[in-house]
């Protein structure tokens, strides 16, 4: 590999409506986009592969036009996980030091923290983060970063995400089919939080709802850690599927109707408003046009939403966060498109709501700062950080073995 391609990070976001590979250039300590594809999703269903020709053939397609436009070819990925079999579990765990006070170092941290991921997993799971909350040394709490200070014991609570492997490596195996090895994966959900979200947001406590086409992801922060991380079986695609359902369309037909003159609130929409549905008899079982009430779209979609407000209430409420939300809740993913989910966002949750629009890289097509590239764009900003900490990491290590070898001499 050249020195120019390690510079660049490429992510993956497989989906069930569309796959997204995004490539970016760091130059100077800053990310800026170079290219990116995008093609429909092949072979998946509820959010999963079910065929693994047609969805690594989309995936293919979709890395040759990034390649195209960023004139640059692509070999690694990091790669978005989500869907329901995402879950994520806090435990606590940490090592004493004996009874003399001792110096914090790395390796005392990561000993921490493998003592409070030991907890028991299924067989089938894998873990996908370890996210530390916060440390508690000699019983002071609320510590970030322990590295230098001095006690006796040092304890983590630590957030686990994990997934399961069969799932995960369906993915990887995926990537690996369209021509891509697969450096990483990162939770969907966290990668969207990483696009969307201020400092402030993290520290006054938030929950981002990432609401994809099968499922929806979510992350809530609290004092700027990772406090609760699940996925809710509602996407987009249910609420296309209640319109074709109630309005005996197709899906296709559907999915523009929701988009041109859906709305989640029924009172918002005039009574008397019509509009045309129908009328493609090409397609088999079509229907002759024929005029609705707009407001009859509205009565299919609320419940919906009402439906996916009040599953997201209890999960947070059962996550011990619901009263933790100090800075609302912030919704991306394409279906947080749809008009009317943030009035029923802030009515069942009782707190504030907004669209979520991912940070713009630079040099980035206007077309790219949707909330449906969130995730995309998350994983950049995420994999950018992640490397910033590592290579610090590094070169503490280095100039810490260039000082042992010193005083040899």
């Amino acid at each position: 590999m050249t020195q120019k391609q390690t510079n660049l990070i490429t992510v993956l976001d497989a989906g069930s409506a569309k796959s997204c590979v995004l490539v970016a250039e760091l130059q100077d300590g800053v990310l800026r986009y170079r290219g990116h594809g995008i093609e429909q999703s092949l072979g998946m269903r509820k959010g999963l592969i079910a065929e693994l020709g047609p969805a690594a053939e989309a995936i293919n397609r979709a890395a040759l036009t990034a390649e195209r436009i960023a004139k640059q070819g692509i070999e690694t990925a990091v790669v978005g996980i989500g869907g329901s079999h995402v879950r994520g579990v806090n435990s606590r765990g940490g090592i004493s030091m004996g009874s003399r006070m001792r110096e914090i170092t790395r390796e005392e941290i990561k000993a921490a923290v493998d003592r409070a991921r030991s907890v028991a997993l299924p067989p089938d799971r894998e873990v996908l983060h370890l996210l530390p909350q916060e440390f508690i040394l000699d019983d002071q709490a609320g510590i970030h970063d322990p590295m230098g200070m001095v006690g006796n014991k040092l304890e983590v609570n630590l957030h686990l995400s994990t997934c399961s492997g069969g799932v995960a490596q369906s993915v990887v195996t995926c990537a690996n089919r369209a021509g891509l090895e697969v450096e990483d994966t990162v939770y969907e959900g966290l990668a969207a939080a990483e696009a969307v979200l201020s400092a402030d947001e993290r520290e006054l406590g938030v929950c981002v709802m990432d609401i994809g086409a099968s499922t929806t992801e979510l992350a809530v922060f609290f004092e700027g850690s990772i406090a609760h991380t699940a996925v809710l079986p509602i996407g987009g695609d249910h609420f296309t599927n209640d319109l074709a359902v109630g309005l005996h369309v197709t899906v296709q037909e559907a999915e523009q109707l929701k988009l041109t003159y859906g709305n989640c609130v029924v009172t918002s929409v005039p009574q008397l408003n019509e509009i045309e549905i129908g009328g493609d008899l090409s397609i088999s079982g079509g229907q002759p046009a024929r005029m609705v009430r707009q407001r009859f779209l509205a009565e299919i979609l609320e419940p919906r939403a009402r439906e996916l407000f009040t599953m997201l209430r209890n999960n947070l409420r059962d996550g011990g966060v619901l009263e933790a939300l100090g800075a609302g809740c912030v919704l991306t993913g394409g279906g947080a498109n749809l008009v009317g989910l943030l009035d029923n966002a802030e009515s069942l949750l009782r707190v504030p709501a907004r669209i979520g629009y991912p940070v713009p890289l630079s040099r980035m097509p206007p077309e790219l700062a949707k909330p449906e590239y969130a995730a995309a764009i998350g994983m950049l900003l995420y994999t950018h950080r992640t490397q910033i900490r590592r290579a610090s990491e590094e070169q503490g290590l280095r100039a810490k073995l260039k000082a042992i070898f010193a005083g040899s001499f």
